[in-house]
């Protein structure tokens, strides 16, 4: 379809609605866990397992939703996505306590990993090729407002009524977005994925993340030796090591490894997995250093992030095009270590209560240096396979970055020294949030040193079967020989 015409705009409207739902969802809830901690009397890991709850099943079944997608319909596991994440949300504001708010959390995780993929693989598949590209830039746009609204709205409806609201608000609109797809977005399958949905991949990833994730949690509650973390995590180490075999051995991967024989593509995920880790340890912890020592609404808080967005998306595409100018080396070197600068300067919003000298200072590096980063690193992971297999690696480049916010969320307030309910306390709060941001801001810097020494700017080289491709000089053989090795299917 044509990009100007009214089908068209219905389309992007659903897709950008539906991931917004998932993308709002998962921010917004940073806003509430200080009144969600207080209303339950929650201590620390109870909070960190209802954001943790959610990207676990986000993160783990996310390559599985886009796989489901291909083979079964796009659009059809979109609406089933779309309509299992509104239920699950209602389900999360009628949670009576904090154990029913995590097992609900969880179900919306779900529920996003099938919608969540579905949106851009959409955009792709319905616009012809000469408007696709104003497509996705549309989508990506809009989809940025709407991630940004997020904080602002969660603020407002937690600050107005409840925290329970951030959930409701999903319920109407989860109903819009079906209303649009049922009618205006148009079936698609990917007519070359081949072999059985990698359904044991996908219980295995779980298995192993989960484990992983609930030792990581409990540790510092139950101890490192209590019987319950010890197996939770040896169960969690083997699950994650047999969904590596799994997926060497399967026709049909949830995640190509053959990807990880390129040096850019590996490097890249390294980086991203750090930098996303970072940031979404801190993200995590901000709202109640805000709220809790700076004495914040939860309004406020929410208004108090929107400078960030704001960076990003005026930036981000400039970033983007210059990086295709002179290769991503510079700015994956330099942006990560900026965005720990920023990070670092939030220590100052634990003993300066103004938002001008306290916060906004840190907002606008922290902005800056995502804004540097995030678009080429993105381009480069896409980049470093062929064009055939972009979708695939885009999906595993958004897998990391939710797994390194995942396991953030899960070791960062440990390793600070923030647990049970000090974050209650605006001492120990701002004590723990000061060595959180210095530890982040370490994790940043080994990004960009990673990118210094691991990234190379692409330059044109002639492909013995298809033409001229981009190799990267010194790198391992490009993707084009790494298939003839290991079979894989998009």
């Amino acid at each position: 379809m044509r990009y100007s015409s009214a089908a068209g705009r219905w389309v992007i409207a659903a897709t950008v609605l539906g991931s917004g739902m998932a993308a709002i969802d998962g921010t917004v809830v940073g806003i509430a866990l200080p009144s969600i901690g207080r209303q339950f009397h929650a201590p620390l890991s109870t909070l960190q397992w209802v954001v943790t709850g959610y990207t676990l099943a986000l993160a783990a079944l996310l390559l599985l939703g886009g796989s489901l997608g291909d083979r079964k319909g796009r659009r059809r596991i979109f609406d089933i996505g779309v309509v299992w994440f509104a239920l699950a949300s209602a389900a999360c504001a009628l949670a009576p306590d904090t154990n029913v708010l995590i097992a609900t959390r969880v179900l919306q995780g779900v529920g996003a990993a099938l919608l969540t993929p579905g949106s851009l693989a959409i955009i792709q598949a319905s616009f012809r090729p000469a408007d696709r590209s104003r497509a996705i830039g549309a989508w990506s746009g809009l989809g940025g407002v709407a991630t940004a609204a997020g904080p602002l709205l969660g603020g407002y409806l937690i600050s107005a009524a409840s925290w329970r609201w951030i959930f409701v608000i999903n319920i109407p609109l989860g109903v819009v977005v079906l209303f649009a797809s049922v009618r205006h977005v148009p079936e698609s399958k990917d007519p070359d994925a081949r072999g059985r949905v990698d359904v044991p991949g996908a219980v295995l990833a779980v298995i192993g993340l989960a484990g992983v994730t609930f030792a990581l949690i409990e540790g510092p509650t139950l101890g490192w030796g209590s019987p319950v973390v010890v197996a939770m995590l040896l169960t969690g180490v083997t699950g994650l090591a047999a969904f590596v075999v799994v997926e060497r051995r399967s026709p049909a991967p949830m995640l190509p490894l053959g990807f990880f024989r390129i040096r850019q593509f590996t490097v890249t995920n390294v980086v991203t997995f750090l930098v996303y880790a970072a940031l979404g340890g801190v993200l995590f912890l901000l709202p109640a250093v805000l709220q809790v020592v700076d004495h914040y609404t939860p309004l406020e808080s929410g208004v108090a992030l929107l400078p960030l967005t704001v960076i990003m998306l005026q930036l981000s595409a400039r970033s983007g095009q210059l990086a295709a100018r002179i290769g991503p080396r510079l700015q994956m070197s330099v942006g990560p270590v900026v965005v720990g600068a920023g990070l670092v300067l939030l220590a100052r919003s634990t003993t300066d209560g103004s938002y001008v000298t306290g916060v906004l200072p840190a907002m606008v590096v922290f902005g800056l240096g995502l804004a540097t980063t995030v678009a080429p690193l993105t381009t480069t992971a896409l980049g470093a396979v062929a064009d055939e297999h972009a979708g695939v690696a885009s999906a595993v480049n958004n897998d990391v970055a939710r797994v390194g916010g995942l396991i953030a969320v899960a070791v960062l307030p440990a390793l600070a020294g923030i647990s049970g309910d000090s974050y209650l306390h605006p001492s120990a709060l701002a004590d723990g949030f000061r060595s959180a941001v210095l530890i982040a801001g370490s994790w940043c810097l080994v990004g960009g040193v990673v990118s210094a020494v691991g990234i190379r700017n692409p330059v044109p080289a002639p492909g013995p079967d298809h033409g001229v491709h981009v190799h990267v000089e010194g790198d391992e053989p490009c993707l084009h020989c790494a298939l003839d090795a290991t079979p894989l299917t998009s």
